[in-house]
């Protein structure tokens, strides 16, 4: 068989994600907070982009006003007229120059410090533990074990690497560093550098005055039944009445796990939503959150340099086109990101109306191609647009995924969104006799007594889900 080689003229089809396409779906999948980093970006990388800036109240005033009248107007020779008010208390006037020394009036327009000024530095845990540390008056070698050991603190007060690890690092003999941490365990927070929550607990009972009690015996030999609530192997182990184990679990709970939360220096995370969803007399009216976003437009100087007989060498114009090009491409993706966040929220609304007007408890089974089908969109696009989107509605703000509930079968025909049932539950489990909580086959029961057919392991990953204990250790003495 000879080889050879040919040329052969193929035609053929083949989708190709444009950069139009792609700027596209990466606005979509981007939070609000995350566009308007982008647009930044693209304000100070992108010549041809740039802001609309919006007209003050001080552009439109009397001055501009008049302006607009042009020469023709007719002018008035402006004179001033001073007259002296009556109402003025002069013996008060006279009297408040007279007053010998100095006297100082603020004005109004002064600048006043901003509010940042009056707001005290918050001091981290590990400047605070240094601060004790020098106050002890260390010497070298204390001071560098204890700096050691403070650099290896996690945000609860916890030492973060093991003890052996540490003795290691710090060069010295282990009765040094013992004897150094014994002192760093005296500092506040009570129950700082301890190695687990056993010995944290133990520091904060002794620094009480609990030692060789019944409280410092259970968290000693019984920490996994203090756990478990397991009070009667505690009565049984201890020898002593249930009263007695009770009153010491209550001193116990009154203790801090986390000695460090008090200095945590993470600020909480506030949400902005996208969108707003009203309701006006019997609709609901959507908006966008426009808040913040900058209004761009193409660079009329740019454009005029294209469009004009001047000279442009061919290299700056197609960089001039090239830039104006993607700055055309994104304002029109930024519209049509709005539109599609717009269609997509109008049609939740239009599905889970009932959710709008009473509740989570009338919340709708619904996926994602059912939203797709009803605006013509795909179902991956859709999926692009919910994530990290959150609505502003009458009964809260939710992310938009939430909207999206698998369905749970009702006893009598008929399905319900799981996050009504995991509301249910949460109702059920708020609702119970702290002493004798339910179990899950229990609450999978009274569900099924409320039209609801679920099984005790649903039951039980949706109480998971919400970060609820199980029935053992819900139970209260």
């Amino acid at each position: 068989m000879a080889i050879e080689l040919r040329q052969q003229l193929r035609l053929t089809q083949q989708l190709i994600m444009t950069p139009q396409l792609q700027m596209a779906i990466k606005l979509l999948q981007l939070s609000r907070l995350e566009l308007m980093d982008m647009i930044r970006q693209e304000l100070e990388e992108n010549p041809a982009l740039e802001e609309i800036q919006e007209t003050g109240p001080e552009e439109t005033g009397p001055e501009a006003a008049e302006a607009d009248k042009g020469p023709d107007a007719e002018s008035k020779e402006v004179t001033i007229e001073e007259r002296l008010q009556e109402d003025i208390d002069w013996s008060n006037y006279i009297e408040e120059y007279n007053v010998p020394g100095r006297t100082s009036y603020e004005s109004e327009d002064r600048e006043t410090p901003q509010f940042e000024t009056f707001v005290a530095e918050r001091k981290s845990l590990s400047d605070h533990l240094l601060w004790q540390l020098l106050m002890t008056a260390p010497s070298p070698e204390e001071e560098r074990i204890g700096s050691l050991l403070i650099g290896n603190i996690n945000r609860d007060g916890y030492l973060d690497l093991p003890y052996e690890d540490l003795i290691q690092m710090s060069g010295a003999p282990a009765e040094k560093v013992d004897s150094v941490l014994m002192v760093l365990q005296t500092f506040d927070p009570i129950g700082i550098f301890a190695r687990d929550i056993g010995e944290c607990l133990m520091l904060q009972a002794r620094h009480y005055g609990l030692d060789n009690t019944l409280v410092t015996e259970i968290i000693e030999k019984h920490l996994n039944h203090l756990e478990n609530r397991n009070y009667k192997a505690i009565c049984k182990a201890l020898k002593v009445s249930i009263e007695d184990v009770v009153e010491a679990v209550n001193l116990i709970r009154s203790l801090e796990p986390r000695p460090g939360r008090e200095f945590n220096d993470e600020e909480p995370l506030y949400i902005n939503p996208d969108i707003y969803v009203y309701k006006m007399e019997d609709d609901f009216v959507i908006m966008l959150n426009d808040d913040g976003l900058p209004k761009l437009k193409v660079n009329s100087f740019y454009r005029e340099a294209i469009a004009g007989s001047g000279k442009v060498s061919a290299r700056a114009k197609d960089y001039i086109q090239e830039k104006m090009r993607s700055a055309a491409w994104l304002i029109r993706s930024i519209h049509q990101r709005q539109k599609t966040i717009y269609r997509v929220m109008e049609s939740i609304v239009g599905f889970q109306r009932e959710f709008f007007e009473k509740g989570i408890a009338h919340l709708k089974p619904m996926v994602l191609r059912d939203v797709a089908q009803d605006i013509g969109m795909h179902e991956s696009t859709i999926s692009r647009v919910t994530t990290n989107k959150y609505a502003f509605t009458p009964q809260g703000i939710f992310e938009l995924k939430y909207f999206f509930n698998s369905s749970i079968s009702r006893v009598n025909g008929g399905a319900v969104a799981s996050a009504s049932v995991m509301d249910k539950i949460k109702q059920i489990i708020d609702s119970e006799n702290p002493k004798k909580p339910y179990s899950d086959s229990k609450i999978a029961q009274i569900l099924k007594e409320a039209n609801i057919d679920i099984a005790r392991r649903t039951v039980a990953k949706y109480r998971e889900m919400l970060k609820v204990l199980p029935s053992n250790k819900r139970k209260q003495i």
